[in-house]
């Protein structure tokens, strides 16, 4: 693997793997399709759970463990569900030397079992709402693997919620989708689109599935978390029932919801550039690298100390760090923390100390300032937030600029195939039409239910029942 990276334009697939390892994010893992999320990567999926796993506690819901390994039996009890997840199971048959009695399957998702022990949990509606989370891994088998985005095993975070009326369950559903919406553009710098999948694209048994899209740098759409209302049949399934208060007994609404480590390869995706990973401050591990222009054979001790009186003076509001490796050269660490996307870098000389400066580099633009050591902390936490708001503008004009109108799909469809981009479009709402899409391997991403531009549908001419946005994916 060379140190340049392919062109970020023209090899925009092989450009993606490479960051991924030579920054290392992730690394490849013996068992195909997995990966091995290596420290750095680590580090910036902390950085994403922690404001989600705080917001998910300031809404009221509490953290839970549920086990790895689920009968197949529960899965079977929803028929639509185990017919969407089929192809993806890992199924356990052989355990502690000898056949089991009942296969177990490695969870590809636990509305099943934690439905089961709502089952138990819920008698009476004073026992509403239920709201847990998890912190977890699954394991769905993938055909074709690509780090963060599609891997057999992956983290991800799933909710899980039971309510008394359907109300009540919707709310939480977009509740739960506004906190990923904020999650991905105040935190990630990434512009969504939220909306409603079609019957066709819904998660396997749900009512209502609502999705936050986002486009990549080379046009094509990528999924980043779902919130779904679960038909009742799951409550039905697994004979969830408490009594209301006028003393009859009904099902309660089920709602789900999750977002994954895929959101790690939408930053890397919508951010990055010919010199790696750029990185929103907010998420960024390390929000600032000092790096002290060290010189052989001379006590650079004067520089080092300045170095880190900058990081103490900093304090705990930025994540500072001091690059004070004397075996590797100024040049060498200015390119590794490039690559690995650090918002700031500061240069620290003899010459800069002598003249009470600092030279400052900032990842996103390239821009370099001279700022007085005197206001140099001071500069640095204004900087961290334009640059947060600047990446976020950056992001949402290049969306901007993929999203085209078309009305008939045998128009922009050829373009769409060859270009990418992200098209919205009328639709008459069958699935029939909506198939027609895959020739030109392209989907529906979710419907636009708030405005209409189109009169008929993109491939029939039957009459427009609200515009959809379609889009070659991930």
């Amino acid at each position: 693997m060379s140190d340049q990276l392919p062109d970020i334009k023209k090899k925009f697939p092989e450009w993606y793997i490479d960051v991924i390892y030579k920054a290392q994010l992730a690394d490849q893992s013996p068992v195909r399709g997995t990966m091995i999320v290596r420290p750095y990567g680590y580090a910036i999926w902390e950085r994403i759970k922690s404001r989600l796993d705080t917001r998910i506690k300031e809404t009221g819901h509490e953290n839970m463990l549920f086990p790895l390994l689920i009968p197949e039996s529960f899965l079977k009890k929803e028929a639509e569900h185990v017919e969407g997840f089929a192809p993806e199971l890992a199924v356990v048959t052989y355990a502690g030397g000898k056949k089991l009695e009942e296969p177990l399957v490695v969870r590809p998702t636990s509305e099943t079992i934690i439905h089961y022990m709502f089952s138990k949990w819920i008698n009476s509606w004073r026992d509403l709402p239920l709201k847990i989370n998890q912190w977890a891994n699954v394991v769905r088998w993938e055909l074709r693997p690509r780090p963060f985005l599609r891997t057999t095993e992956f983290f991800w975070q799933e909710g899980h919620t039971a309510h008394a009326t359907r109300d009540e369950a919707y709310k939480e559903v977009m509740q739960m989708l506004g906190e990923y919406v904020s999650l991905a553009q105040d935190y990630l710098a990434i512009p969504v689109i939220a909306g409603r999948k079609t019957d066709s694209e819904k998660f396997p048994g749900a009512d209502i599935t609502m999705t936050f899209e986002a486009v990549m740098q080379d046009g094509k759409a990528l999924q980043m978390g779902t919130s779904h209302l679960l038909s009742q049949t799951f409550a039905q399934s697994f004979n969830i029932t408490f009594q209301d208060q006028n003393k009859e007994q009904i099902h309660p609404w089920l709602t789900s919801w999750g977002t994954t480590t895929r959101l790690i390869g939408a930053v890397v995706m919508t951010h990055g550039d010919q010199n790696g990973l750029v990185l929103p401050p907010k998420i960024a591990p390390k929000q600032v690298v000092i790096i002290p222009i060290m010189k052989k054979n001379t006590d650079n001790k004067v520089i080092l100390d300045a170095a880190q009186k900058i990081k103490t003076e900093l304090g705990e509001k930025v994540r500072c760090h001091v690059d004070d490796r004397e075996y590797k050269t100024p040049g060498a660490k200015f390119y590794e923390w490039e690559l690995k996307g650090v918002p700031i870098r500061i240069e620290l000389g003899s010459r800069d100390l002598e003249k009470k400066q600092a030279i400052v580099a900032i990842r996103f633009n390239g821009d370099k300032k001279v700022l007085p050591l005197e206001s140099v902390v001071q500069e640095i936490q204004v900087l961290l937030e334009v640059i947060q708001k600047s990446m976020f503008e950056n992001a949402h004009k290049r969306l901007k600029s993929m999203w085209q109108k078309g009305a008939k799909l045998i128009e922009f469809g050829p373009t769409l195939e060859k270009e990418n981009g992200i098209y919205q479009t009328g639709w008459c709402g069958k699935d029939t039409c909506e198939q027609q899409l895959k020739k030109y391997k392209a989907f529906t991403r979710c419907l636009i239910e708030k405005e209409s531009f189109f009169d008929e549908c993109f491939n029939c001419s039957e009459p427009n029942k609200g515009d959809v946005l379609v889009a070659k994916a991930y």
